[in-house]
């Protein structure tokens, strides 16, 4: 009886998020050492706790970076600095209605994703609408229990990419869970050597540096 051969599932893409409340002087070397270790298709600047002024500057110079790598640079709910920056688009956490404004400014030039997902009826909600991509996950670094049941429910039902952030993955434990994207943050950023972890993580996903 011959055996039948399966395909093997894709790697996912790679979505990273900046620390939340990241320090501006120190960020940027860390930053390209990252986004040089593997191929990143998404960079997002978390705003965390930063005032406006600290996160344009923190934008800025991630906007330089991540698109000098090849990346595309999503700012946090603000699409007014997303213009100014010449970022490739905006991640909403807002409700429906902030979503609504961003996808009116903005689409179709410019990325539109939809985070703060908490259930299938919010993220059903915002896939009714022009959205890029719909994010389970937090962006702060911290887990979500919930959110990789939610993800691999959405890659398994619906066209629009997921993206899945997973803050703890590592070698052995990351995982997209079907996902079309996984985000990664704080275990990258609080390894002795960020970019050493993240060319462990991508051998171990089989993608490309």
């Amino acid at each position: 009886m011959s055996s039948v051969e399966y395909p093997e599932a894709m790697a996912p893409q790679l979505y990273l998020i900046t620390p939340a409340n990241a320090d501006p002087a120190s960020l940027p070397a860390a930053l390209m050492a990252v986004l040089n270790a593997a191929e990143f298709s998404a960079l997002l600047v978390a705003r965390g706790d930063m005032d406006d002024a600290t996160y344009a500057a923190l934008a800025a110079t991630a906007v330089n970076i991540g698109q000098g790598a090849g990346c595309a640079v999503l700012i946090e709910d603000d699409i007014a600095l997303a213009r100014r920056l010449g970022a490739d688009g905006v991640h909403v956490t807002g409700d429906p209605s902030a979503l609504k404004a961003a996808i009116s400014a903005l689409k179709p030039a410019m990325i539109v994703g939809a985070g703060n997902l908490h259930s299938r009826h919010d993220a059903m909600t915002a896939g009714e609408m022009d959205i890029d991509y719909v994010f389970f996950g937090r962006t702060d670094g911290k887990p979500d229990a919930q959110a990789a049941d939610l993800a691999e429910w959405w890659a398994q039902t619906f066209e629009i990419p997921a993206v899945l952030s997973q803050p703890e993955a590592g070698p052995g434990t990351a995982d997209s869970r079907g996902a079309e994207f996984l985000a990664l943050s704080h275990s990258l950023w609080s390894a002795a050597a960020p970019d050493d972890a993240m060319r462990a993580i991508a051998a171990e996903l089989g993608v490309s540096a």
